[in-house]
């Protein structure tokens, strides 16, 4: 049960701090709201492009009743963008572990996008005894999706190194704003692009070639036989990954919730965050402090 000061700070939000971590020689900003130091946290993994400040009004919002924590994979955002880092799966799973363990989060409820999804699950199949719940926003399932053509695109040697060479700023708003029905906020665009750099385009390619998702996935049985609680939000218009693999998500999570957001695209935090939040906030709010069964 929320009390009237809780309900109170989740309608307008806390404080974010701000902070800095070091991972094996990668040094990445944090941003964090709630109890410092607590064990138990709400972790956000952003995707591609992104960054912590992706998540900046669910980490306040969660932060009336949780700690909430995200931070800057490496190559994104403003984290160090390393040539000889490990830009796979895997590299970014053990990335993550590394700033749990860098942040003394012992037990995580994650909330993940876009390719975040891969990088936390990964993790959280490494990882079953602290993994405690999940939210899945449009984020590709871990067997049979089809990649879009701009994935296609990177993933193909000359053709993605290309792309990123005719890239302006203009073609980075098209890209960004395609099947929006809202648009997305000028200052999340104006970071995006701010954060696309040199780096960051070479992390992209060499994750996109490094990736290949199967027909059927181990990760999915063993994530199955957690019985891990889950929601999955969708906005509806999303071009990247299409609504119709949102129930793909059954198949590691049998007993998930499912919320979609009808006038959203790949971003439903940023152009709804209302109704993001509607669908988030209360699922985390059962989730934080449960006993494990």
């Amino acid at each position: 049960m929320v009390d009237a000061a809780q309900a109170a700070s989740l309608l307008i939000g806390v404080t974010l701090r701000e902070g800095r971590i070091e991972v094996n020689r990668v040094r990445s900003p944090v941003i964090e709201s709630g109890p410092a130091g607590a064990g138990e946290a709400i972790v956000f993994i952003h995707g591609n492009p992104g960054s912590r400040l992706d998540w900046s009004d669910l980490v306040s919002r969660t932060g009336g009743f949780a700690r909430a924590v995200a931070f800057d994979m490496p190559g994104f955002g403003e984290a160090d963008k390393p040539n000889d880092f490990t830009y796979t799966v895997s590299g970014y799973a053990r990335f993550i572990q590394g700033a749990l363990g860098r942040l003394g989060v012992e037990r995580v409820h994650l909330v993940v996008h876009d390719f975040g999804g891969p990088f936390g699950l990964a993790w959280a199949a490494a990882n079953p005894a602290a993994f405690a719940s999940v939210v899945l926003i449009n984020t590709p399932p871990l067997a049979g999706y089809r990649w879009h053509a701009l994935a296609r695109a990177w993933r193909t040697p000359v053709v993605g190194g290309l792309m990123h060479l005719i890239m302006n700023r203009r073609l980075f708003e098209l890209a960004l704003g395609r099947h929006q029905r809202r648009p997305l906020p000028r200052e999340a665009v104006d970071r995006m692009w701010h954060d696309y750099d040199g780096g960051t385009q070479f992390a992209v390619l060499k994750l996109y070639r490094a990736t290949h998702i199967p027909k059927t996935s181990l990760l999915e049985a063993l994530l199955r036989s957690l019985h891990r609680p889950a929601l999955v939000v969708w906005g509806r218009r999303d071009p990247y990954i299409p609504v119709r693999f949102a129930e793909a998500h059954r198949s590691a999570f049998p007993d998930a919730e499912f919320a979609y957001l009808d006038d959203s695209g790949h971003w439903p935090f940023l152009d709804d965050p209302e109704g993001t939040a509607a669908a988030v906030v209360p699922f985390l709010q059962r989730q934080v402090g449960r006993l494990r069964t």
